[in-house]
């Protein structure tokens, strides 16, 4: 793999989406290592990840995949795929990781890598040829979130007094923002650190009894303001995109109030996964280096 670190480097960035960080030597090697910022715990728990290249006739790198097994549940797991969107190198790819877990279940793209901002999921807009392939080998979509982008600074927003501002306990590249009234905690958010000028909105919060009173734009106008004030000329958020209409889960105002101040969606993300079955022919595997 080391040989082909920049031709692996080049096939992730040519995949990546507005907001996205461009891919460095070092997200790589956190990747390869099997760790990642965002979702350890679950990395955590996997085997040390294969990765594999795939070839053309003259030795050209055209894709990669990267793919472990997780023991507390017996399950594979297909990590990430780059192939800059060739329908015959997708399913190649996938049929190699297949052909190493056999009859197991398998889930893929079900947890974000260190190649990219928090990107928790496949986006589907995006990445039309990997979608397809996924479901000829037989694997079914699940809708997780929308993924959604906008520029910095954003002028004009209500903000709220005697917010504090300090690291998110055990994460030293995100900052959690507290608003109190009454000794309370009223309404809350977190962010992560800037990356290449991109910021993460992970969290907004408002006491349920609370809510309908502004708070949380005020609070979406602190955190803005806190990314803005560290480097951030582009934000991007995820939102969760798989409750109906009426759920107590549903975003549907939370979309309102964010599309409200300028973020726009840009594609909705979705794992997959593949029952437990006979192991995977087909298509021959990749030349491996």
């Amino acid at each position: 793999m080391p040989a082909d670190e920049d031709a692996v480097l080049a096939l992730v960035d040519d995949d990546r989406m507005g907001g996205q960080p461009a891919s460095t030597p070092a997200m790589l090697d956190e990747a390869l290592q099997g760790r990642s910022p965002v979702d350890a715990g679950w990395w955590a728990e996997l085997e040390p990840p294969d990765v594999v290249v795939a070839e053309d006739a003259d030795g050209v790198v055209v894709g990669a995949v990267s793919y472990a097994l997780r023991l507390k549940d017996d399950t594979g797991q297909l990590l990430w795929l780059h192939c800059r969107e060739d329908a015959r190198t997708a399913d190649v790819l996938i049929r190699h990781a297949l052909a190493a877990f056999g009859t197991r279940e398998v889930h893929a793209f079900s947890f974000a890598s260190a190649l990219s901002l928090g990107l928790e999921a496949l986006p589907v807009l995006h990445r039309p040829a990997t979608v397809e392939a996924l479901r000829r080998a037989g694997f079914t979509g699940e809708r997780l979130w929308r993924y959604m982008l906008a520029a910095l600074p954003v002028e004009g927003m209500p903000r709220l007094p005697d917010v504090r501002v300090g690291h998110e306990p055990g994460d030293r590249q995100a900052w959690r923002l507290e608003a109190h009234r009454d000794r309370r905690v009223v309404a809350e958010a977190v962010v992560g650190s800037p990356v290449q000028g991109t910021g993460v909105l992970r969290w907004i919060g408002v006491l349920p009894d609370l809510r309908g009173r502004g708070l949380g734009r005020a609070m979406l106008g602190n955190a803005l303001g806190v990314l803005t004030e560290r480097g951030a000329d582009t934000v991007v958020l995820y939102v969760d995109d798989d409750a109906a209409a009426g759920d107590e889960r549903d975003r549907t105002a939370a979309i309102s109030l964010y599309e409200s101040v300028g973020f726009a969606e840009v594609d909705r993300l979705y794992s997959y996964s593949r029952p437990r079955g006979p192991g995977s022919g087909g298509l021959p595997a990749p030349e491996a280096s």
